[in-house]
């Protein structure tokens, strides 16, 4: 089994773990926008380091980056950040659990974007995987309820597709910053590219809380004790989806990266002691016939 495949069914379960420790910031008092900061503040240093201890080991340089690494990096960047607070919007909405199914599209778009911008597209067979897939996690984000009882508003769906949108523009953008960076090694041009993207949603979201909410960095300082476990967690887990970006077309990354939807159903039921629907039964199944399809084409 190729290597970007263990680093993105890693990468997944790492974010999994990130989500749970971001879901406890919320419940200390910092907003949306706070918990969203502490994804990055502590992320970014650790990637910096991380970048500089790679190169003393290898006795190597930083590498050359192309002109074009800024913008791709920034632009990957400042879609992820435009992605989660169209999430965040979803909250607001009654229809909510049909707007996050809409995000789940970010696979197909993804396919859709690398074709274009990248000249990279998939085969037949993976976007039929990719397209079973999806299936697999909009009947997994089904309410309980049923699509009814859930509404059905164009708010919740433009949102939604946004999100998913934004998401896929983020991984086309971060899978091109790693192909600017002229080195041979995989996790090296995966660090680099990520130690600038972070930095620039460091810089990007401290600007935003500033100017939109007093006082929440200040809030973010003084919990960062419980802070930090969250950019580690963040940083281990963005250090493996930028490599599985830099060996992989990212069309194939982000579809077997919705592994993740099965491990967070296996924390909400081993954790949170949580019943599973036949629903999310039928929905994990389909998703892992879609993994098995994507590790045995590609």
């Amino acid at each position: 089994m190729e290597a970007w495949v263990w680093v993105t069914v890693a990468a997944a379960a790492v974010q999994t773990l990130r989500f749970m420790l971001q879901k406890r910031l919320k419940g200390l008092g910092l907003s949306t926008g706070g918990a969203t900061l502490a994804r990055f503040v502590f992320a970014s240093p650790l990637a910096g380091a991380a970048v500089l201890l790679l190169l003393k080991v290898q006795g190597v340089g930083l590498p050359a980056i192309a002109p074009s690494f800024w913008a791709v990096a920034a632009g990957g960047g400042l879609a992820q950040i435009i992605a989660t607070f169209c999430t965040v919007a979803l909250f607001s909405e009654r229809s909510f659990a049909v707007g996050i199914a809409f995000t789940k599209t970010e696979a197909i778009q993804v396919a859709g974007f690398s074709a274009l911008l990248l000249a990279e597209p998939v085969s037949a067979m993976g976007l039929a995987a990719i397209m079973v897939g999806t299936v697999g996690v909009v009947v997994l984000s089904r309410p309980a309820g049923g699509w009814r009882g859930a509404g059905m508003r164009n708010r919740a769906l433009v949102l939604g597709l946004m999100a998913g949108g934004f998401f896929g523009l983020s991984a086309i953008g971060y899978r091109a910053a790693t192909l600017a960076v002229d080195s041979p090694d995989p996790l090296l041009r995966a660090l680099v590219a990520l130690a600038c993207v972070t930095a620039f949603q460091t810089v990007a979201m401290a600007l935003w809380l500033a100017l939109r909410e007093p006082g929440e960095l200040g809030r973010v300082a003084h919990r960062w004790r419980a802070v930090l476990p969250v950019g580690v967690t963040g940083v281990l887990g963005s250090a493996g989806w930028f490599t599985a970006f830099a060996l992989q077309n990212a069309a194939y990354v982000r579809s077997l990266g919705q592994v993740e939807l099965i491990f967070s159903i296996l924390a909400s039921v081993l954790v949170f002691r949580e019943r599973v629907r036949m629903a999310e039964v039928v929905g994990m199944a389909l998703l892992a016939l879609s993994i098995v399809m994507i590790v045995a084409l590609v």
